[in-house]
């Protein structure tokens, strides 16, 4: 599994390393616009990533405009349905309008920080993404 992290937050961006090193290849950008041309490129390679978790709060471009931008070259790249990245939203603010905001804009899922390995694990069998090989 191809997997982009996209956090500002330089403990946090660790932290979800670590935890998700054991499920694929990670590569991990701190904002928006660095994420957008990370996904924009390995489309153009024919690799694209299979999990993006995506920071809303960060600079240059935040993660909900991320989210449309990630959307819109996958539509231009002709990536539709199941071929999309899942996207998972991840974010210090729990409130309902960034939840909806967010599922509107087609993320696949909501975590708030800090975020554990248990909320990774039952989101993951929620999206119905296979464990690591241990």
């Amino acid at each position: 599994m191809r997997i982009l992290i996209v956090e500002d937050d330089f403990i946090s961006r660790k932290v979800l390393e670590k935890q998700l090193a054991s499920y694929g290849e990670v590569d991990v950008t701190v904002n928006g616009r660095e994420a957008l041309g990370a996904v924009r490129m390995q489309l153009d390679q024919g690799a694209p990533y299979n999990l993006i978790c995506l920071d809303i709060m960060m600079p240059e471009m935040d993660g909900q405009e991320a989210l449309r931008e990630i959307r819109a070259a996958e539509k231009e790249a002709s990536i539709a349905g199941l071929e999309r990245a899942r996207i998972i939203m991840t974010t210090a603010l729990n409130d309902s309008k960034d939840i909806l905001s967010s599922f509107r804009d087609e993320c696949d899922g909501y975590l708030v920080k800090p975020i554990k390995k248990q909320d990774i694990k039952k989101l993951f069998d929620m999206l119905e993404i296979d464990p690591p090989v241990q």
